[in-house]
């Protein structure tokens, strides 16, 4: 039973670099949507936390105020107990 003519080293380099090609094109389309979902992800959590600071009556700049102060309370804290 005859196989066919069997490839050539050089058509299996042809093809592997074909391969390799068409998988980095591939790669670079699933990063960039990848990149859009992480975008999406932050405009959800902005709008988000953007309605709870609007809820309480908060500016963004008192927010992170009080952020900061939570973070120094919580560094003291940790400092305290080693």
């Amino acid at each position: 039973m005859a196989r066919g003519q069997r490839k050539t080293i050089e058509e299996k380099i042809s093809e592997k670099e074909n391969l390799i090609e068409s998988l980095k094109i591939r790669l670079k389309s699933e990063q960039r949507e990848l990149e859009e979902l992480h975008k999406e992800k932050r405009e959800v959590d902005m709008k988000a936390l953007h309605e709870v600071l609007e809820e309480a009556n908060i500016t963004a700049v008192d927010a992170a105020d009080i952020i900061r102060g939570y973070l120094q309370e919580r560094e003291d804290s940790v400092e305290e107990n080693e």
